[in-house]
Parts: C-alpha cells; structure tokens; sequence
C-alpha cells in the first residue's frame, strides 16, 4: 500500500514548492514516488521543468508526475459507469451519452481526484503519492467523502426502511429490480456489486484513519493570516479523521520565527525551510521532515471502552465553536463548518452522554 501525503495551507504559503521539494526526497531515498497535481495553472510545470500531461511521465529516477485534469478524468468514470450499468440493468440508458459531452458540476473535481489517486493507490506502482491540490477545506471534504457517503447510505436506508412508504414498497421492489435488473436481487449476483461498493468506502475511511497510509502537513509563513488559517485547517482536518503530521513554515515573517510557530502549534513538530534559489532544491530537500513519522502525531479520535469515552483532538477552535448532539448510536460533533458522525460501539448505544469537556483543544465525551 502506498503513503499519500498532501499539504494545507493558506494560498501563496508555497504548497507546491513543497510538495514538489518532498516528491523529489523521497525519491532520492528510494521510494517509487507519483506527484499528483490538481493545479491548471503553469506554475506547476515551470517549478517541475517539464510539461506534464494526464498519464503518468518519468521526471528523474523514482519520480513521476500527473496532472488531474477533471475533464479527462470524467471521461474514463463516464465509460465505467457505463461498463457497469451494461453489466447489470437489462436496457442500458446511458450508452447514448458520451462522457466527452459532459460538463464539470461543483463538486465532480475532488470525487474524480479522490477516484485517481484511489486507482494510482491500488495500482501498486508507488510507494508514495504526493497529492497537490487545493490544499483548503475542499480537499478536506475531498478526503472525508467516504465517511460522509457511508453516513447517508446507513441512515437514509435506515429511514426508509423503518417509514410506511418503505414498508408499503417492499413487497413490490422484488418484481421491480428483477424486471429492470439482469440479475435477481435476491442473489448473489446483485449483492456482489454491492458489496463491492462497501468495500470501497470501508477500505477509503480505514485508509484516512492511517497516518501510515494518509497523512497532510501544514505549510505556513509567519504572517498572522497564513498561521489561523493553517490552525483552523489544523482543527478541520481532525473532522474527518485526517493526521496532521508536522508543520512546514517557508521564509519566515520577519516578526516571527520558529519558536513562536512551536507555541501556536503545539506539540506538532516544526520543519523551517530555506528560501529556494533557482533550480537548487538540496537545501529545501534536507530541511524537510521524516514524512514517515507522522503516525507519532496526535490522534483525531480515541476511544477508551474501559472509561466510556471517546476523545477528540480539535486544535484552533474554542469551547464557543464546537457543539455536540446525540441521536441514537451516534454522536455529532460540530466544529467551525465541519461535521462529523460518530458511530457509537455496541455497549455504548442507547446511552446518553454523561459529561462533555472541552479543554486544551481536546473534546472529551463520557457516556
């Protein structure tokens, strides 16, 4: 399984000179490395020297590069959606419509990247993926969709199933999928697709709860603005249960220094880089951090069964910003304008909460 590793950040704090800077130190150590980039705009080949296009292309020893181009990547999805309806519905009704006649709808660009860079993952041809996108709560939603599609398949199926449209429906949605469907939805041809789903969207949440197999770093200069927005991604990122393994401050500002960036974001370590010059990136290089050591980086969630509570890591919000509620075997905690849903264990469902506290950028829940 290969590391992906993306960088957050503040527009204009260097992003891509240090996701370009890390792709070429781990590829100098050895590891198979992509750059994926989700960037249009020139600067991205200027930095990498070379023109990049939408398949994979050798730019020194271990190192490719990629440009997620939306379009092109909509095209492959379309033709696979209609591979798979071909497979399954008796009378396909998207084989008249080409995937070069669609346009992009708000939303498609970070479904399609997450798909891509997925498929570069289970490829096996890289031991690291380096994704530079849009490094902002975008990318955050992008990396929290499996949670958040699981979350409403589970509880709108839920609810349909429990109302009197489900109940008065069920009789006849057996004749019905099996007139529209090739296979017998009783089957277990109808459920291997089904299951393939599900096992999708597991293995995407286990793959973002894994430091060792996802993980994102803070880019930020000194000034004020780039450091509350790097903490306020910081806090985000614990949402959707993403490792913020370090942060990396490019050319200072000259108000600050290193040690009052280790005060604002404590207890990540800090990795301080040089001003590049030219073409010369061996000094950026040797500043970077052990991107391996992320997984020593505070969990965004624990939850102790022998206490009965579930502790949350949301640094860069205060007691105001966060809120929580309950319905069911889930709890729902709110922080600045993200959401997550957690699911409770067995033993702990049907329990109201006992006790919230927030203190020192932890959120603790007993039950």
């Amino acid at each position: 399984m290969a590391l992906m590793l993306t960088f957050l950040g503040k527009g204009g704090t260097g992003r891509t000179t240090v996701a370009i800077a890390s792709a070429k130190q781990l590829a100098e150590q050895g590891y198979r490395v992509l750059l994926a980039s989700q960037n249009p705009a020139p600067g991205f080949e200027v930095m990498v020297g070379a023109t990049i296009g939408t398949d994979p292309q050798e730019l020194g020893v271990n190192l490719k590069a990629v440009q997620l181009h939306s379009t092109v990547l909509l095209e492959k999805a379309w033709e696979d959606l209609k591979q798979l309806e071909a497979e399954y519905i008796r009378t396909p009704f998207f084989k008249t419509v080409f995937g070069q006649e669609l346009g992009i709808l708000p939303g498609m660009d970070s479904v399609l990247a997450l798909n891509a860079l997925r498929e570069y993952e289970v490829s096996g041809a890289y031991d690291v993926i380096l994704y530079d996108g849009f490094g902002d709560l975008t990318t955050l939603r992008m990396l929290g969709a499996p949670e958040i599609f699981s979350w409403y398949a589970r509880r709108f199926r839920q609810v349909f199933a429990e109302s009197d449209l489900g109940r008065t429906l069920s009789p006849f949605v057996q004749p019905i999928t099996a007139a529209v469907l090739t296979v017998n939805r009783s089957g277990d041809n109808f459920a291997e697709p089904t299951a393939r789903v599900n096992t999708l969207m597991d293995d995407a949440k286990a793959a973002i709860a894994d430091p060792n197999r996802v993980a994102a770093y803070l880019v930020t200069t000194g000034d004020p603005v780039a450091i509350a927005t790097a903490r306020y991604l910081w806090g985000s990122a614990q949402q959707v249960g993403l490792t913020i393994g370090g942060v990396i401050a490019t050319p200072l500002h000259p108000l600050l220094n290193a040690s009052d960036l280790q005060v604002e974001f404590a207890p990540l370590s800090i990795a301080s880089l040089p001003q590049r010059t030219g073409t010369d990136w061996q000094p950026l290089i040797a500043a970077l951090p052990d991107f391996k050591q992320a997984a020593q980086a505070p969990k965004p969630i624990e939850m102790d069964r022998d206490l009965g509570q579930v502790k949350l890591f949301l640094p860069g919000f205060d007691k105001s910003q966060v809120k929580l509620t309950q319905y069911g075997p889930e709890v729902t905690i709110e922080a600045g304008d993200q959401r997550r849903n957690i699911f409770l264990p067995p033993e702990w469902r049907g329990k109201p909460v006992k006790a919230a506290k927030f203190q020192g950028g932890y959120l603790t829940i007993s039950f």
